[in-house]
């Protein structure tokens, strides 16, 4: 399971770890009542069988089934499979998340680590890489001998959507965002280093004319994501995997490449698999 904030996804896995069967629904911890996870997983259950099950996301967390605690960088499956919680003795497990400090600064993810160790595990990114999951909450993620060593998250998503929801802009943000000269702009203007002052002035844009009222929602994601690129200081040529659904790592890509690096896309959900599959082996080879 990958049991977020709003959705999740049930994968059932055979023992040479393949996909049987997957279901997605929009059941992700706010819509689980307090005390509820129990029958929420029995449901689930009912879908797939009476099969063990691995959780890995926001269900770990102090809003979830139950807290795992965080383990702090650098970590691999191992110490991944080696600090589950077992909510269910035996029937269901909770993956714990990853933190890091430096500088003393703090971060988190929780269901992430589980898709950025899978992708290295199934030669899907090498053992040393950067890797990019865009998202409501980016995640740019540094691998080093197979090892997740330290990560930055940027609220790139998120600052867009309640821009398109909350803000001076959000009568002007209803186009659609897709790869083009709009887009492009936006990318190249965040190279400037400036945020605040440009987002106001795609207001005043669009009602003296300078750009097109439909195109304003494109710009401000080339402006929010050219930001986000732009503060990883990408060396010319960097090599950089993302995960991602094709829409919003098509943008990602653009960008990366609009900037020097060179993109590479990965399956997200195939990588997830396989980083779960292979906490799984390592339960059932400890237990055996």
């Amino acid at each position: 399971m990958d049991w977020g904030t709003t959705n999740r996804r049930a994968y059932s896995i055979d023992g040479a770890g393949r996909v049987i069967a997957t279901e997605r629904d929009d059941q992700g911890l706010l819509a689980v009542s307090k005390g509820g996870f129990a029958n929420s997983a029995t449901a689930i259950r009912a879908l797939f069988g009476d099969l063990p099950m691995l959780c890995a996301g926001m269900v770990g967390s102090v809003k979830g089934w139950a807290e795992v605690p965080y383990q702090r960088c650098p970590v691999d499956l191992e110490s991944l499979a080696a600090n589950l919680l077992w909510v269910e003795p035996g029937r269901t497990a909770l993956v714990p998340g990853v933190c890091t400090i430096a500088d003393g600064v703090g971060d988190i993810m929780r269901g992430e680590e589980v898709q950025l160790l899978g992708a290295v595990a199934a030669g899907l990114a090498p053992a040393d890489a950067l890797l990019c999951q865009p998202g409501t909450h980016c995640k740019w993620a540094r691998m080093t001998d197979s090892r997740l060593a330290g990560f930055r998250t940027g609220m790139t998503g998120e600052i867009f959507a309640l821009l398109r929801k909350h803000s001076l802009l959000a009568d002007f943000l209803d186009g659609d965002v897709r790869d083009g000269d709009a887009f492009r702009d936006g990318v190249a203007l965040a190279q400037k280093g400036a945020l605040l002052g440009p987002l106001f002035a795609e207001r005043a844009s669009a009602l003296l004319g300078i750009r097109a009222r439909e195109e304003i929602a494109a710009h401000v994601s080339g402006l929010l994501i050219g930001s986000d690129v732009r503060e990883q200081a990408l060396e010319p040529g960097s090599c950089v995997h993302i995960l991602a659904d094709p829409a919003l790592g098509c943008l990602y890509a653009a960008a990366i490449d609009q900037l020097g690096g060179r993109s590479v896309p990965i399956d997200s959900h195939a990588a997830f698999v396989a980083g779960i599959t292979h906490i799984w082996r390592m339960i059932r080879a400890d237990a055996s």
